[in-house]
């Protein structure tokens, strides 16, 4: 259990996937550039490669962690981090049900 002052603390952003790339050496590592609006961009690793293509995230808006420490994954940074349920094939990504803008706050 945590703390309802805890919980506050985390900074949950919609964000849009601006560019995808695969890491070499990695067989499900992809790095996101991700538009934040007005907050600017982050470079964020993602566990999704055998689930999803560049072409699958492309343009898409979905949950993210904005303000997660950044950590070194295989010589790359990651500054955030996409928020994913656990489904029968594998990852899942949260996506907002309506129009929102890149940086909007979850609340």
């Amino acid at each position: 259990m945590i703390s309802l002052e805890d919980f506050k603390k985390i900074d949950l952003r919609v964000g849009q996937i601006k560019s995808v790339e695969p890491i070499t050496g990695s067989d499900k590592l992809l790095k996101l550039m991700v538009d934040f609006d007005e907050l600017g961009e982050k470079q964020i690793l993602a566990g999704l490669a055998k689930n999803y293509s560049a072409n699958d995230l492309m343009g898409q808006k979905a949950v993210f962690v904005f303000n997660l420490e950044p950590k070194k994954l295989m010589d790359w940074e990651s500054q955030g981090m996409i928020l994913a349920a656990e489904g029968a094939d594998g990852p899942v990504i949260l996506k907002p049900a309506g129009d929102v803008m890149a940086g909007s706050i979850i609340k």
